[in-house]
């Protein structure tokens, strides 16, 4: 085949709106369907409040009034800061690399500082509105799809108008696909503002959120009863730190840089606990802790202010500033040695609990090592498993992000399911994991059950993640239950366990649950699976009235050459997702722990019959 031409007419240059438009993820991130956490429709109202607390950060204006529409996404943001300078409100809204942070005088301390953000909200909006008040005198501009339509200038009618800004979008469907906006994630960021400017108000669709106590309430909010002392909190104007334990296994840390939420933290967290390591040891000179078992268990947050910070990408949810790592580590380290010294009693709750994870994980050590010979006695491969070929390995640069993303494990119930998956699997990338009936219920459980459990030993053996998450043989882990109860129950099983001794795994976007036909609809000429009672009634009207249904119970009803196509490249998956800034720990408790009288009134309370069926 010759190659394709290239010459002058191969070059293509774009002005800013469509720019943004053929490549809204340069500017916005993952566009998603509004069912992550940084999907575009959050990150799009992200950049617009940003400014409006940016004027809040510089002492102007204390409340910020938001209204959401949670099916179209249609936004709107009042602040009653400084207001845009009225000869300059199109260009701020629509010129690239147009803004005042530019000015360190104007806004010393802005998370925003490309003259990006507003722009690419523009651009992506079916509508976009700005106003501006100064003064009892405002500017206003309509735009459409980025295109500017009107503007005005005058005197406002209404006496007394407070000065600020107001902006109103609509994102456009036609650039970013179907989404609905999901009010819990809203409420969420909206609390996060709120917790590290404490004094602010949002007024959320006429729900007041605000925080008096800022990061501290942040704690106490995540903590609740969980907290095994008093935490440490260190403030000053240009950082602040808070942090305790509980018991739980994991680390969780909420961490901000000039107001903004950097869920993946950065420079400032790897400094936080470089810091934290170095202040416990040097206060406990005895003794010399590891960095994971003074961690284990820790909530905690950092805030910091900066001047010209570096994100990792537009959406800045990662701090870089790599070179001030060191100087952050000597100030942290400094404050957190100076909070200890000031509550002993606080202090010495915090070493006796790390040292019971430094006794507890060389027990943990003592039942892997009887696990591993027992296992090694009894057989040197996992008889639940059937392997494919091929597996996940890190790449040359140490990244998951290459070889073997496209095998996958079907972690499936009972032998006559496991039978037909290992009949019509691609052995070559995809491997099947046999689970025996139910599996433990692992809330409450604590992790020597890893090894105790012979099953979830077998698992962990199988996926390679006994040491490190970075040993993962898979690219993606399904759940390949029935669609009854007991199959739902077992899901259910599998996502406690992964959510409490995995958590990563379900972040990293790797475990899945495979979606399988619940009816078959077929006449003499034509057949259709269906997934959905939707499904089923549009291949109803499609073959006729008198057409066979059949209702599958089980994966086992189907045959190997019936799975083969639920399984191939058009297969059906629905990822396990958590937030991973909120704590699953206390959804995981409710929902599979032990408080079944809980749990019996919660359904009662939200139980909706049908009335039809009586």
């Amino acid at each position: 085949m010759a190659a394709s031409s290239y010459d002058d007419k191969n070059i293509t240059t774009l002005d800013w709106v469509e720019h943004i438009r053929k490549r809204p993820g340069m500017y916005i991130g993952d566009i998603g369907n509004g069912s992550g956490y940084h999907d575009c429709v959050y990150i799009l109202m992200k950049e617009v409040i940003d400014n409006a607390v940016d004027e809040f950060v510089m002492g102007f204006g204390r409340q910020i009034d938001v209204t959401v529409n949670f099916e179209t996404g249609e936004t709107t943001v009042r602040d009653y800061g400084r207001g845009i300078p009225l000869g300059k409100v199109v260009e701020c809204v629509s010129e690239m690399n147009t803004g005042g942070k530019f000015d360190s005088d104007a806004f010393q301390f802005s998370a925003g500082m490309n003259g990006v953000g507003t722009k690419a909200v523009n651009a992506l909006s079916s509508e976009f509105e700005v106003r501006a008040f100064r003064e009892g005198e405002f500017s206003e501009a309509f735009f459409r799809e980025g295109k500017l339509v009107s503007k005005k200038r005058g005197k406002c009618k209404e006496a007394n108008v407070r000065n600020g800004t107001y902006v109103r979008y609509v994102p456009d469907v036609n650039v970013l696909r179907k989404f609905k906006v999901r009010e819990e994630y809203v409420e969420r960021r909206m609390k996060m503002y709120c917790y590290v400017n404490a004094g602010l108000t949002i007024n959320l669709n006429g729900k007041k959120i605000q925080s008096s106590e800022g990061l501290a309430d942040l704690i106490a909010d995540e903590a609740q009863f969980e907290k095994l002392y008093q935490p440490f909190h260190y403030r000053t104007k240009m950082m602040e730190i808070i942090f305790t334990h509980t018991n739980r296994f994991s680390e969780e840390y909420y961490t901000f840089v000039n107001g903004q939420y950097t869920t993946e933290g950065g420079t400032h967290l790897t400094a936080f606990k470089e810091a934290l390591t170095k202040a416990v040891n040097d206060y406990d000179s005895k003794k010399k802790f590891d960095g994971d078992d003074v961690r284990e268990g820790l909530l905690g947050c950092v805030a910091i202010r900066m001047k010209d910070p570096v994100f990792d990408g537009q959406t800045k949810t990662k701090l870089g500033n790599g070179e001030l790592r060191s100087e952050f580590v000597a100030q942290m380290k400094k404050a957190i040695e100076e909070m200890l010294h000031r509550a002993p009693a606080e202090t010495d709750k915090l070493i006796a609990k790390i040292e019971e994870t430094t006794k507890l994980r060389s027990q943990l050590n003592t039942i892997k090592k009887q696990s591993r010979e027992r296992a090694a006695a009894v057989s040197v491969r996992v008889p639940q498993l059937k392997d494919c070929k091929e597996h996940l390995r890190l790449d040359k640069k140490g990244d998951k992000k290459g070889w073997g993303e496209d095998t996958m494990i079907f972690l499936t119930e009972g032998k006559s399911a496991g039978g037909t998956l290992g009949t019509a699997r691609d052995a070559v990338k995809q491997a099947v994991f046999c689970l025996r009936g139910k599996p433990l219920n692992t809330c409450g459980e604590n992790r020597d059950m890893l090894y105790r459990n012979e099953e979830f030993y077998n698992l962990i053996k199988t996926l390679d993640v006994e040491d490190s998450i970075e040993r993962l043989r898979y690219g993606k882990i399904i759940f390949a239950t029935d669609a009854d109860v007991d199959g739902l129950h077992i899901r259910n099983l599998l996502i406690t366990f992964f959510m409490r001794f995995y958590k990563q795994l379900v972040i990293d976007g790797r475990v899945f649950v495979l979606e399988t036909p619940l009816f078959r609809v077929r006449n003499k000429k034509e057949q259709h699976y269906c997934f959905t009672e939707e499904e089923r009634v549009k291949a109803i009207a499609k073959c006729g009235q008198g057409c066979e249904i059949t209702r599958f119970k089980g994966l086992g009803e189907l045959n190997a050459k019936e799975f083969k196509e639920f399984i191939g490249p058009d297969m059906r998956l629905t990822p396990v997702s958590c937030l991973d800034d909120t704590d699953i720990d206390k959804t995981i408790k409710f929902y599979m722990g032990a408080n079944t009288p809980d749990r019996k009134d919660y359904i009662m309370d939200n139980l909706v019959c049908d009335s039809s069926e009586f």
